[in-house]
């Protein structure tokens, strides 16, 4: 593939910042065991990228981020083996519902849907950060059906494994060590299906590419080398980093990018008959 001269520096502005956005992303991930989908999604979806195309972009990244996180928390021995195999095939299952089904729908509608479920998820990451964490002896009920719709989310949003998954088994009382070790490891069973999926949908041509495979992979190298340079220092972070600063930090900055494309996407959800009823019903024109 060929590159016109005049197209690398904005190229390697588009590495550059996604490199800076890998590692943020990844050391939140890292250090919390939830956010690098959700901050990764915001930031493609704001730079225009459709939904689909911007989760299949995340999960090939996350290949690489999460491969890595796991390995972290093993060696730190981070990692509940009856959560881990509880988890990652009901994930793996969701996922790949979720994967196949985001491919079908119309861009800028599955957009909105997005956006708003982004946006919902930092808020939940800011009350999640405003809480006192509670430790108390771990139970395992209710951990496959949860799997599966953290996996369906996170295929379908481009991100929410980490705040559906860990939140809510942190919530529960298992020991926050153990949860993101175990929901790190797991996604990258889960992420690899998801992958496939969307690899499987893009030869069939389901899944078409839209910006130039060269700003895509500009992209999608700068998450993983980001993400990757962060994720050895998960295992680390998640014993003296402080965390609820990070997830706090990350839900301001995924609230702040929704409503800000939700404003640039208003216009044309007025195209929508749906979207035109409810806004005459509600008066908000």
């Amino acid at each position: 593939m060929e590159i016109a001269p005049a197209l690398w520096p904005e190229l390697w502005s588009m590495f550059g910042l996604f490199l800076l956005v890998g590692f943020f992303a990844q050391l939140v991930d890292g250090a919390v065991g939830m956010a690098y989908g959700v901050i990764s999604s915001s930031v493609l979806l704001a730079l225009g990228v459709p939904p689909a195309q911007a989760s299949a972009t995340i999960h090939a990244a996350e290949c690489f981020t999460t491969g890595a996180s796991g390995a972290s928390h093993l060696a730190h021995r981070n990692v509940d083996w009856k959560l881990f195999f509880r988890l990652a095939p009901a994930g793996v299952v969701g996922g790949v519902i979720g994967a196949y089904l985001l491919t079908g729908f119309d861009a800028t509608f599955i957009k909105a849907v997005v956006i708003a479920y982004l946006g919902v998820l930092g808020v939940f990451m800011l009350f999640r950060a405003l809480r006192e964490p509670k430790e108390e002896p771990p139970h395992l009920k209710h951990v496959v059906p949860l799997g599966i719709v953290g996996g369906f989310l996170d295929a379908s949003g481009g991100g929410g494994w980490g705040p559906v998954v860990s939140s809510t088994l942190l919530g529960r009382g298992h020991a926050p060590r153990y949860v993101i070790g175990s929901v790190n490891s797991a996604e990258f069973v889960v992420t690899v299906a998801i992958s496939i999926t969307f690899l499987w949908t893009m030869l069939t041509g389901r899944l078409e590419l839209e910006g130039g495979l060269a700003f895509g992979a500009a992209s999608l190298g700068g998450l993983i080398l980001g993400g990757v340079a962060a994720a050895p220092l998960a295992g680390y972070v998640t014993k003296i980093a402080p965390a609820r600063l990070l997830l706090g930090a990350a839900a301001v900055l995924v609230m702040g990018l929704s409503i800000w494309q939700g404003i640039q996407l208003w216009p044309r959800l007025l195209e929508y008959p749906i979207f035109r009823e409810a806004v005459q019903i509600t008066g908000l024109r």
